[in-house]
């Protein structure tokens, strides 16, 4: 289908549904919703409920994005919209054909998130505050009592990221061996938790702190330290500089890539229309809602194609 051709039909669905008052329970379409796990209270609240005024009821599945990715190509879920974190699961998907073009929606960075019932906390506070003599982030999390939570890399982009945020700090703070350090063995069972159950490990002092994306503390009032941009994967001009680590798991070398988000409709979703009218909505009405849950917006970010 001619791409301009496809634009219009989508913006003229956009504008039509959004036109339309809020429908009634009993006319909403059911809509189906794979995302990254990372954004599971935002899609589950004001996401679910303002997808309502487009026409449609709202299904979601939060899962790890390269997982999802793996299910959507495999055929054993078939979605109406995939959203995913970096471009890695998407391309998966537009290579399988499973979708045509993907637009960024939203972006972000990473960060410590820690509990305020760890014998830490005041330790983060003040290496977060910079206070002065404040002991600094990386060498709390070098404490040999220390319980540390991540995703894993394996399957989700987060459990990689985190990896990737310490080896390019062991350059920035001039620290060889800091990732080990840290985090062990890139695969340490100690370690990796399913990333729904992260947040509410360190809410119940289970964990003392845990990679996240910036997104991820706000909405369980979490606390958390803000890492230079030099590493925290955020900034799309320090592209070469992130270039610089990889990591090898099974066999497959990874390198970082841009912390956004894509939305995209998947070939042979059974409401195309209302699938589209929804991905254009993340990119412009829902931008509000973004920003209030600490997304950054995407930018000069370009759209990603088969």
């Amino acid at each position: 289908m001619n791409r301009k051709i496809w634009i219009s039909g989508t913006l003229a669905s956009a504008a039509a549904a959004l036109s339309v008052g809020r429908a009634g329970a009993d006319d909403l379409t059911p809509l189906d919703v794979a995302y990254a796990g990372s954004m599971g209270s935002m899609m589950e609240g004001p996401i679910k409920a303002g997808a309502q005024s487009l026409g449609t009821d709202f299904h979601g599945r939060a899962q790890g994005s390269d997982a999802l990715a793996q299910l959507i190509v495999g055929g054993s879920i078939t979605p109406d919209v995939f959203v995913p974190v970096t471009p890695g699961p998407m391309l998966a998907v537009l290579k399988a054909g499973k979708a045509q073009s993907a637009i960024p929606v939203a972006r972000t960075e990473m960060v410590i998130a820690y509990s305020p019932k760890s014998k830490y906390a005041q330790a983060f506070a003040d290496s977060a505050a910079e206070k002065t003599g404040a002991m600094p982030w990386w060498q709390i999390l070098q404490q040999p009592d220390i319980r540390f939570g991540r995703t894993d890399p394996t399957t989700d982009p987060q459990g990689r990221n985190i990896i990737f945020t310490l080896q390019l700090a062991e350059t920035f703070y001039n620290q060889s061996g800091l990732a080990h350090k840290i985090l062990g063995d890139a695969i340490n069972p100690a370690q990796i938790f399913s990333e729904p159950t992260v947040e509410a490990r360190l809410q119940s002092g289970e964990l003392d702190a845990a990679s996240a994306y910036k997104i991820q503390p706000g909405p369980f009032n979490l606390p958390y330290i803000t890492l230079p941009r030099e590493i925290n994967l955020g900034s799309e001009f320090l592209r070469d500089t992130y270039a610089q680590t990889s990591l090898e798991l099974a066999g497959k070398t990874f390198h970082p890539q841009a912390l956004a988000y894509y939305a995209a409709v998947l070939s042979g979703a059974a409401h195309p229309d209302k699938a589209a009218t929804f991905v254009f909505w993340l990119a412009h009405g829902a931008q509000p809602i973004f920003a209030k849950y600490f997304y950054g917006a995407p930018g000069a970010m370009a759209p990603l194609h088969a």
